[in-house]
């Protein structure tokens, strides 16, 4: 007996029990409730070029296994980029989009993609799994930001996978203690820059706080959200998320939730938000109503940090790109993300492309690690 792969064309087409019993508590990201937040409120449906094309996975009418998928008339809110892609395959004469892509739209965070029940057989998933993916239908199927082991595992069923690499920047806890013990694992130089920059804020009256769960109430969403949409207008750009996105993240996963919020004369001048699973947390989103000396590090970094040293996470995922993360203590991680590619021709320049950029990819991350500010840099192990 084969498993069943069914298509549903919205999260809500299976019940949240059902899907929210394969994801694990560190994965707030792959929640039923996260992903059903993005297609209700309106940030990913067609017309946005986001299709929902999730598959399920059935063994004997069980619900064994489940991956987010969608077809994409555009590569925006994805972090891998594969723009010259496309316009070489559209100057050819092909059709790039629509494409597929298993992601969390918006989202460049690390972790599975496809979720499993304990009883099911991975392999025999993945197998059934690609050959929904790894067809002639679309032009690419493309899998981003999977965490290792489910790398390899692809790559063990379909070894013809184009593998692509970059770098992201975690904290890790190294039995830090507090933020006195984090500090003290660093060079005397870069330990003074960083209490200087935390008595700045001070300097400035600027008074930091940290709200979690029933704790965000409408005032301070309200205010974050404006916040955010600063962040997209100093650049020309609308956000990509509507405020009910977040009110609905705020009313159906309080406990995921942690906002920092920065005040001035006791009211908020500046706010990230940040979802936690019981590991890690995961700094999203940031804006600013004031320019303020290294209020954007305080806010998004050193919060963070206090607060996972506080609550027993032991990674803190800040977000993507930023080498100014790298002398703050954030370690740089190399991640993979996968690419079928259906012509054959296509696929051969492509992976040429991506084995010359590999090599770029590993020399800059041997580079970084040795710009680390810790007194034994080297010891500094990636997780």
């Amino acid at each position: 007996m084969r498993h069943e792969v069914t298509t549903i064309d919205a999260i809500e087409a299976v019940p949240a029990d059902l899907w929210n019993a394969l994801v694990g508590d560190d994965q707030p990201f792959l929640r039923h409730e996260f992903l059903h937040a993005l297609e209700a409120t309106g940030a990913v449906t067609p017309e946005k070029g986001w299709s929902p094309r999730h598959l399920l996975v059935w063994w004997k009418s069980k619900l064994v296994a489940a991956m987010p998928r969608y077809a994409k008339m555009h590569s925006y809110g994805e972090y891998v980029f594969d723009w010259a892609w496309a316009d070489a395959w559209e100057r050819a004469g092909g059709d790039y989009y629509p494409k597929g892509l298993t992601a969390i739209p918006f989202t460049p965070v690390p972790g599975p993609r496809v979720i499993l029940a304990r009883q099911a057989e991975r392999q025999e998933v993945l197998r059934a799994l690609a050959e929904q993916c790894c067809n002639e239908e679309q032009s690419s199927w493309h899998l981003l930001f999977a965490e290792d082991s489910e790398v390899d595992a692809w790559l063990q069923v379909r070894p013809q996978l184009i593998e692509r690499h970059a770098v992201q920047f975690q904290w890790q806890d190294q039995h830090f203690g507090d933020f006195d013990g984090f500090l003290s694992a660093m060079t005397s130089k870069r330990r003074k820059e960083i209490r200087r920059e935390r008595r700045r804020i001070a300097e400035q009256g600027l008074v930091m706080h940290r709200l979690t769960g029933d704790a965000i109430d409408d005032k301070a969403l309200a205010h974050f959200y404006r916040c955010y949409q600063i962040t997209y207008m100093e650049r020309g750009q609308h956000p990509y998320l509507p405020r009910a996105f977040f009110q609905r993240l705020r009313d159906r996963m309080p406990e995921s939730l942690l906002l920092v919020q920065a005040r001035l004369a006791d009211q908020p001048v500046a706010s990230a938000l940040c979802l936690q699973g019981d590991q890690t947390l995961y700094g999203r989103y940031w804006g600013s109503e004031v320019e303020a000396d290294f209020l954007h590090f305080e806010t998004c970094y050193y919060q963070g940090i206090e607060h996972c040293l506080a609550h027993g996470l032991v990674r803190f995922d800040p977000g993507t790109q930023g080498e100014h993360k790298l002398v703050r203590g954030f370690v740089p991680r190399r991640l993979r993300s996968l690419h079928h590619i259906a012509d054959p021709g296509f696929h051969h320049a492509v992976a040429r492309f991506c084995r010359e950029e590999r090599d770029y990819i590993e020399a800059y991350h041997r580079q970084a690690l040795t710009r680390l500010p810790f007194r034994q840099a080297e010891n500094q192990q990636e997780r």
